[in-house]
């Protein structure tokens, strides 16, 4: 196992986040699911550990009949069920204080002059200079209704050093296509200075997943094998466990292309293969990932089957029951064509990648939850220790657990004990919990605090989320000028089709078992 070392961490290198700034955070959505289950949590956890401000205030704004003890009440029941820590009776008086509500409609515009009206009364009992943070946590639909009202009622502050601060984050999905993509980003970009948008995406909030940087970049072991060269192949898979639940609204019309590549894994994509930035500013970062999208190479029709599969769950048994298939969920059509498991082959055109190729795949109805990527390294030459080919060694890989325990794991052949000489592969692991004792933020609880503090690094510029949508729209426009309407099934409870299978075997490479 490795070891945590006991020197001071701060001597290791520089502290580059700016401290997090007073501030309103206003919760559009502020009654829903996603603010219950992640946003107020993420707050209270931050808050408890001191890592707020102290001038800070929230402000849920949503359609639900609630008044402020309803409100603190309903953030609550959330914490308690949901937050990392556990709620602390002593503490908790003080920060319920901090959570105040409005009742509204997001298309009334009315309501956006009533909160301007309660955020200058907060500012004035918490002596917030009139910092704003707007969080979009509402369907797609809404987003042009309420970045427009927002500004039309004058709560959007230009960027310069004498103004407050406002700030808007906007959740995923940016669009279901590049025209919606972009129909989106212009409405923000007319309300908003892009300065002022953070797009979210949680996954790059995670902590392993800030650590990809710190383990190319702060060792000297791994960067000079980061190429070509050295590199067999990627995978990053991320797989969930549950089925679509309360979601097939939403999913039916997405799919696993939409709902989990687009965003999420090509942006752990992109922090596993950039070039070493020159600095960990936010521009410097996002540049160095958007030149990673810049090179990923267009799956041609003639190579599509071979590079793209698609399917979908049918009936199975998982964890111990038995589990219906995805066109007999509630909400869903009986002759549905919506993948829920991609796998893809793709390459990235430039130099250090050149020929290697990355393995992507997500589905649901797994048999476990789980997200990986892992770095095999090519194979030492058949000769020595690799000279019997019926029986080659395994080679090196370093495997990053993204969740759900977070760490990383590297394989190495070892001799083992006894007058043969045999080599056995063997793992060392490092995981955050047992290393260093304590579970780690949550992905929403380190994102928010980037925002409080101006650090855009983790977030998606425009430019990112158009280039990621050209890539997917070629997929996308295969699959609709297909003239097959049939789309594999894979037993719930299975790691996906057959199909997936040869498109890697095919390469005389197999899947990794997680």
């Amino acid at each position: 196992m490795f070891n945590a070392s006991s020197e001071n961490p701060l001597l290791a290198g520089t502290n580059t986040a700016n401290d997090p700034q007073p501030c309103i955070l206003v919760i559009f959505g502020g009654g829903g699911d996603l603010t219950r289950r992640k946003l107020l949590p993420a707050v209270y956890n931050q808050a408890l550990e001191g890592e707020l401000p102290a001038n800070f205030a929230v402000l849920g704004l949503a359609l639900e009949e609630m008044n402020d003890d309803d409100y603190r009440e309903f953030a609550r029941k959330g914490i308690e069920k949901h937050s990392r820590q556990p709620l602390d009776q002593a503490y908790w008086p003080d920060f319920e204080k901090r959570l105040h509500y409005l009742q509204g409609s997001f298309d009334d515009p009315d309501i956006y002059a009533q909160l301007k009206q309660r955020l200058d009364e907060i500012d004035k009992t918490f002596g917030i200079p009139g910092n704003r943070i707007f969080y979009l946590a509402i369907p797609p639909g809404l987003i042009e209704t309420c970045v427009s009202n927002i500004n039309h009622a004058g709560l959007v502050m230009p960027v310069d050093e004498t103004s407050p601060f406002t700030r808007i984050i906007v959740e995923k999905p940016i669009g279901k296509d590049l025209e919606s993509a972009r129909d989106v980003n212009a409405t923000l970009s007319k309300n908003f200075d892009e300065q002022q948008i953070y797009r979210i995406d949680h996954y790059l909030g995670k902590e392993t997943v800030q650590n990809i940087l710190a383990m190319r970049f702060g060792n000297a072991i791994f960067e000079p094998l980061w190429n070509s060269r050295y590199i067999d192949h990627v995978q990053i898979t991320v797989a969930e466990s549950e089925g679509v639940g309360t979601r097939a609204g939403y999913y039916d019309g997405a799919g696993a292309l939409r709902d989990m590549i687009q965003n999420h894994i090509l942006q752990l994509l992109t922090l596993i293969a950039m070039e070493p930035p020159w600095s960990m500013d936010a521009d410097v970062m996002r540049d160095h990932r958007q030149n990673v999208l810049n090179c990923l190479s267009p799956i041609s029709r003639k190579d599509f089957n071979s590079h793209v599969v698609r399917a979908q769950y049918g009936p199975g048994f998982q964890h111990g029951e038995d589990v219906p298939g995805y066109r007999r969920e509630t909400g869903v059509s009986q002759h549905s064509t919506t993948e829920t498991y991609v796998a893809i082959k793709l390459f990235i055109d430039n130099w250090r990648w050149s020929s290697v190729p990355f393995y992507i795949r997500t589905g649901k109805r797994m048999p476990k939850r789980a997200s990986e990527i892992a770095i095999q390294f090519k194979s030492v030459p058949p000769i020595l220790f690799n000279a019997n080919q019926e029986k080659p060694l395994e080679p090196n890989v370093l495997a990053l657990s993204i969740q759900p325990n977070e760490g990383l794991s590297l394989r190495i052949g070892t001799k083992l004990p006894g007058n043969k000489l045999r080599i056995y592969p063997v793992k060392m692991d490092f995981l955050y919990g047992s290393t260093f004792g304590e579970q780690s933020p949550e992905a929403y609880e380190r994102l928010l605090l980037d925002v409080m503090a101006g650090d855009a690094t983790l977030f998606m510029r425009r430019d990112s989320v158009e280039s990621s949508w050209v890539w997917i729209d070629n997929i996308l426009d295969i699959w609709a000028n297909s003239s097959s309407r049939w789309i594999p099934e894979y037993n719930a409870g299975t790691w996906g089709p057959l199909e997936a299978d040869r498109l890697i075997e095919t390469d005389n490479r197999k899947w990794r078992l997680l």
